[in-house]
């Protein structure tokens, strides 16, 4: 620094102090910006990841739909978000889990159509029971709907096995009077929540590929 008459020293000038703070400043947003656009790219990708994921779901929903078409032409079962639906009234008698004729007619014309579609596509088929709010009937040899539940899916899911479908890609699951598809007010509506629905469920990697896929690590 300039040492001035009289023995002061000259300040730093002002503008070199402003220089130096402006490109803190200017480092400061630079950083900033390259954080924003990294934030950007990954909800970009994140939401691309997620339309995908949808689309490929609407194209399995849409498959099997298709492949349902003569069943659900006659009015033999419904097709609701990607969820087939059969009436407990066809398939079982009230606290029976015994397969009616009118419900082996039903799930034997189902079997084609659902062949197809696991040949098609690497799923697994969830074969799910339901019931009313009802206790069971007093000599039930079930404690609990859930019991009853259980056993009228494994019925259908050995029916469907017996029939054709592959005994590892179908297994069955038991909801009871959870999940009801309309509330329980009257004989209608707990007509309609003593179903069986059957839905595709995508299948776990395997242990085997597990490895394959980390030998090389």
């Amino acid at each position: 620094m300039e040492q001035l008459e009289g023995g002061e020293q000259q300040s730093a000038p002002v503008w070199a102090i402003f220089s130096d703070l402006m490109a803190a400043l200017v480092g400061i947003l630079a950083l900033m910006l390259v954080w924003v656009i990294g934030i950007q790219l990954e909800l970009s990708q994140s939401l691309d990841q997620e339309i995908e994921k949808r689309e490929a779901e609407e194209q399995r929903r849409m498959a099997l739909e298709q492949a349902l078409e003569d069943p659900l032409t006659k009015g033999l079962v419904t097709f609701h978000d990607g969820r087939i639906g059969i009436s407990g009234n066809v398939l079982f008698e009230l606290n029976s889990d015994q397969l009616q004729a009118e419900g082996e007619e039903v799930l034997e014309s189902l079997v084609p159509p659902l062949q197809t579609y696991l040949e098609q596509h690497d799923e697994l088929l969830m074969v799910s029971g339901f019931t009313d709010d009802l206790p069971m009937h007093p000599g039930s040899r079930y404690g609990d709907n859930l019991g009853l539940s259980a056993q009228r899916a494994l019925t259908v899911t050995r029916t469907l096995t017996s029939l054709g479908l592959p005994n590892d890609r179908v297994f069955a699951a038991a909801f009871g009077p959870h999940h009801p598809a309309v509330p329980n007010v009257d004989s209608e509506s707990r007509a309609q929540n003593r179903r069986v629905e059957i839905s595709t469920v995508p299948r776990a990697p395997s242990t085997t590929d597990e490895q394959e896929g980390g030998a090389g690590n």
